[in-house]
């Protein structure tokens, strides 16, 4: 009976919800856009209510023309949406994106980004997980492994399996060192791929990618196991930046043949 409960599980999730990324990395999605968008913009709301708002206007121009210089080289559909910026006044060495188009900026990373491009690098990654669905991925992931982890407990209990707490804890263990964090490993990646073509086409020097993650290392200081992170350590980062380089430079000096480069300008003050 479990035996049929998994087939059937599996095949319903594989019928209605594969797709592919812009990488063409094949993905299970859940959700709609309209949920992620909700989901998204309530999530932003919280934060904003939570967390102090940077009002510096010369912060927030740089910010601005940073993130709008990205988006006009995303997809038509990116960029026909109204996104929504905020510059949070934080010492946090951290950006997101998150679906509905919504984008925050922490005052600590501008420290650590020394240069419009190293900027660009960051937002550039952040939008990159909104194209390529990774909040839809990670939560339909999430509820395949629930659904998984309870077909299992059901199965102990229906087989008389010993030690059922220690096996439950044993497979939550092997879900997420085998599942979700090597997903989330995986989007991290492929942002960092989407987003150096980004900054790139943006008329931003795409090999500023490589020092931000340099400058990243040296700020969060000696990495941990990268199998225990959901993120790669900074050293793959840059080496999957450096195979993409020739591509990204490509791009960019198409766009510098083009003219019209973005004119952001870092303050002073920072």
């Amino acid at each position: 009976m479990i035996k049929k409960l998994w087939v059937s599980a599996i095949c319903t999730v594989l019928l209605v919800a594969c797709a592919e990324s812009p990488t063409g990395r094949r993905q299970v999605m859940l959700y709609d856009s309209q949920q992620l968008s909700t989901m998204g913009a309530q999530t932003f709301e919280e934060m904003k209510a939570a967390e102090k708002i940077s009002n510096d206007a010369e912060i927030n121009r740089y910010v601005l023309c940073v993130s709008n210089a990205l988006l006009k080289v995303t997809p038509d559909e990116y960029q026909q949406q109204s996104w929504e910026i905020v510059v949070f006044d934080s010492e946090q060495v951290n950006a997101f994106a998150l679906p509905g188009g919504k984008i925050g900026v922490y005052t600590g990373l501008l420290k650590v980004a020394e240069t419009p491009a190293q900027l660009a690098a960051v937002v550039g990654h952040e939008i990159a997980h909104v194209m390529a669905g990774h909040s839809n991925e990670r939560l339909s992931t999430n509820q395949f492994l629930q659904m998984a982890l309870a077909l299992g407990d059901a199965g102990s209990k229906a087989y008389g399996v010993q030690y059922q707490q220690e096996l439950m804890a044993a497979l939550g263990v092997g879900a997420q060192l085998g599942v979700a964090l090597p997903f989330s490993r995986a989007h991290e990646t492929e942002s960092d791929i989407i987003g150096l073509e980004l900054m790139a086409k943006a008329g931003f020097d795409p090999s500023e990618a490589v020092n931000l993650w340099r400058n990243m290392a040296k700020a969060s200081g000696p990495a941990g196991p990268q199998f225990l992170s959901s993120h790669p350590v900074p050293e793959t980062r840059i080496t999957t930046l450096q195979d993409m380089m020739p591509e990204a430079n490509g791009f960019y000096t198409q766009r510098k043949a083009a003219g019209n480069l973005p004119s952001c300008r870092k303050p002073a003050k920072l």
